[in-house]
């Protein structure tokens, strides 16, 4: 359902995000335990132990009621995280959180405590009584005796050490250096991380949200005290914006792409870390209308469970997406995005009249992220042609780093099961089957790289069958080009982008679907999608794929393009479009782009 409390919120001042912070906690009160310790949000489960999913739900709403504390505004139940505190780290209470074992979840929320000690001393330190203060302190500084995962949980412990200082208590200064030396080796240049190994590709929203975010908390906070580093984490900071600004669109909606996207409009909290650090990346009514337009996008979605608490999934609930690390709390990592609040009403992010997006250049290279970042002329549309990234650890990491494409108006698409394209849901992947119901699809590439407008790749779905492809934008449509290398007989399967078919009832008459040799058309409300075989060599279909694998909508038609090969090499092109309005979209499809020169390399 949609919050009716945030959808009514006109979310444009200070005050409305002030009040919706407190509107984004109510819901929460009914489930904090008797010792107000843990809060238990639902049934399901993560890969933690159900001690760290209610100390998640306890933890997380504080990255929005801290700041809002910080800045004067009201909150009325700062009892219920004074006992929590207390109850929760203490050793002999029955709603003790647990020891911190390495790389525990525990860890994690850890963070949000330590950035209330840091920011608000006076309400969750003062209040403690002795016994309360040392349980505390030696419950948080497990974090330091510990493994934290080796990527930006380091700068868990680096906030935890923050909140020990401001409690007077001394940081350990060998686990923050070690922490500190970790990070600088995921830096990649140009405001860029990878989150953890050399060996992981991952650069997607834990470069906004966390290691960008965190660091500017610091940089703040100890801007006296660790000047250079400081400087250091703000002008990379700056640099990203400049790259990440692309990957919104007009109406705010951020670029679904990688993990944890269950944690919502945490997307845009980098907006708001940038004025808390006072780094004016861009112009401060540029930010500001990046980070409002962003929330107010999220408020109109239906993201709540019927009791008002956020559920797990992204527009929608939704558990086909998640995480094995999600539970019922997890979305309130959403609440980052309030960091700005702990700022006076005088600061320039504040004062500043909300500002579009500027005009920015079509077609957008990103290296470091293995895309090229397209919009057409009103940022209406924003969608990235991708190649470079992968993730082979979570949850239907194929999906969400390794498509093809990503959109702003039509997401994307993981699968329901492993039988047939219906559960598939391959939206803007090309897949090969051998018996047409199990399809294999791009993992891992073994080679890619951006040739000025030209994002090409290189992999294998079985050691016997390579491709190669390149990706070009010619907007408002895309062309792909394939060149298939097989040993084996097989049938491939190409989708465009999955349609809202929310008015497929065909009383309503509201919606149509075309296919035919060579293309696939659907055309609906919510917006229009087809692909053009720009050889002629496939059959075009209209896929009704499984309904909740999409991340934006419920209900999805798919557009693909069907082909059988026999052994040797064959070339795959087609041209893709889609846009969220309809408005001329029977010209632009009567107007694919011509074929491309196949010489390539």
């Amino acid at each position: 359902m949609h919050l009716p409390s945030l959808a009514n919120n006109p979310l444009r001042s200070r005050a409305d995000l002030q009040e919706a912070v407190r509107a984004l906690f109510t819901p929460l009160k009914p489930y904090f335990s008797p010792g107000c310790a843990r809060v238990k949000l639902g049934s399901t489960g993560a890969h933690f132990a159900d001690a760290a999913a209610e100390l998640e739900g306890f933890a997380r709403p504080l990255w929005g009621l801290v700041p809002l504390a910080a800045g004067g505004g009201a909150f009325d139940d700062w009892e219920l995280y004074q006992r929590g505190l207390a109850n929760g780290s203490d050793p002999e209470h029955p709603e003790f959180w647990g020891e911190a074992t390495d790389r525990d979840q525990r860890l994690v929320e850890m963070a949000a405590i330590g950035f209330g000690l840091a920011l608000t001393p006076d309400l969750l330190w003062e209040p403690l009584d002795s016994r309360a203060r040392s349980n505390l302190v030696r419950w948080l500084q497990t974090i330091n005796a510990v493994q934290v995962s080796d990527n930006n949980w380091n700068f868990f412990r680096v906030l935890v050490n923050l909140g020990l200082a401001q409690a007077g208590v001394e940081p350990d200064s060998a686990a923050l250096q070690a922490s500190f030396d970790r990070l600088e080796d995921f830096y990649l240049g140009d405001g860029w991380y990878n989150d953890g190994r050399s060996s992981r590709v991952q650069r997607d929203y834990y470069n906004p949200f966390a290691l960008h975010f965190y660091g500017l908390i610091y940089a703040q906070l100890m801007d006296q005290n660790d000047p250079a580093r400081a400087r250091r984490y703000r002008e990379r900071a700056a640099l990203f914006a400049r790259d990440f600004q692309y990957w919104f669109a007009a109406d705010g909606a951020a670029l679904p792409f990688g993990r944890s996207l269950t944690y919502r409009f945490a997307q845009g909290a980098f907006w708001g870390a940038l004025a808390f650090a006072d780094v004016e990346a861009l112009p401060w009514g540029v930010i500001k209308g990046l980070a409002l337009r962003h929330l107010r996008w999220w408020a109109q979605q239906p993201m709540a469970n019927r009791d008002g608490v956020l559920s797990i999934g992204y527009a929608y609930p939704n558990l086909i997406m998640a995480e094995d690390y999600n539970s019922p709390g997890s979305p309130y990592w959403a609440l980052k995005f309030f960091l700005p609040l702990a700022l006076p009403a005088a600061h320039p992010f504040w004062q500043a009249e909300e500002a579009p997006l500027p005009l920015l250049p079509p077609v957008h290279p990103q290296p470091h992220a293995g895309m090229l970042v397209c919009r057409d002329e009103a940022s209406t549309h924003v969608f990235a042609l991708s190649s470079g990234q992968y993730n082979n650890w979570s949850r239907h990491g194929e999906a969400k780093y390794a498509k093809l494409a990503y959109s702003t108006a039509f997401g994307f698409s993981v699968p329901a099961g492993q039988r047939s394209l219906v559960q598939g849901a391959y939206d803007s992947a090309l897949v090969f089957s051998e018996d047409g119901i199990h399809f294999h699809t791009r993992e891992q590439p073994l080679e890619f790289r951006l040739d000025g407008e030209t994002v090409y790749s290189r992999w294998q779905p079985w050691p016997d069958v390579e491709v190669t492809t390149w990706l070009l934008p010619r907007l408002p449509w895309h062309i792909r080009v394939h060149r298939l290398r097989t040993a084996r007989r097989l049938i491939s399967a190409e989708g465009g982008w999955a349609v809202d078919r929310s008015g497929d009832d065909p009383a309503a008459d509201q919606g149509t679907v075309q296919a035919g040799a060579g293309f696939a058309l659907a055309v609906y409300p919510a917006g229009w999608s087809g692909l053009c075989d720009l050889r002629g060599q496939r059959t075009g279909e209209v896929v009704r794929v499984s309904p909740n694998t999409n991340l934006l909508f419920p209900r999805t038609y798919l557009p693909m393009l069907k082909g059988e090969h026999e052994p040797g090499d064959h070339w795959l092109v087609c041209a893709v479009v889609g846009h969220p309005e309809l408005a001329g979209w029977q010209e632009v499809w009567s107007m694919p782009p011509q074929d491309v020169d196949l010489e390539l390399e």
